[in-house]
């Protein structure tokens, strides 16, 4: 055999590179998975202004939660705009600048679509979930 590398040490040596690469992206620890929501405490007023700015200026897909969607619920506010906020930090991407709107909304590791006992069936956009 040449003045190679040996398969055992080439085969070492990518490990090592793919370790080094997933916990230089996170993949270290254990995956979580986080959702957007709006915080139980926001005023309706401040609510209603940032799910206003999230499905016009901001992009979110708000089709399923408006007006004949299989998600609206015009009586439930908190779960409408959890519904938006959600959407908006999914195609954002994973920070908590992208689930602040104007401190009405937080993360959480509580998954709320098993959380939700309301009427319908909301279903929150689960898309690049785990992070």
């Amino acid at each position: 055999m040449g003045a190679g590398i040996s398969n055992g040490a080439l085969s070492f040596l990518l490990f090592s590179l793919i370790s080094t690469l997933a916990a230089a992206q996170g993949g270290g620890g254990a995956a979580r998975e986080l959702w957007c929501v709006a915080k139980n405490n926001a005023d309706d007023a401040a609510l209603q202004s940032a799910l206003d700015w999230t499905c016009g200026p901001g992009g979110a897909d708000c089709g399923p939660i408006q007006k004949g969607g299989p998600c609206y619920d015009a009586s439930d506010l908190q779960r409408t705009a959890s519904y938006a906020f959600n959407d908006y930090y999914l195609k954002r991407g994973p920070s908590d600048e992208n689930c602040s709107f104007g401190n009405t909304a937080a993360l959480t590791s509580l998954n709320p679509n098993k959380a939700d006992s309301g009427s319908n069936e909301m279903t929150y956009p689960l898309k690049d979930r785990i992070f």
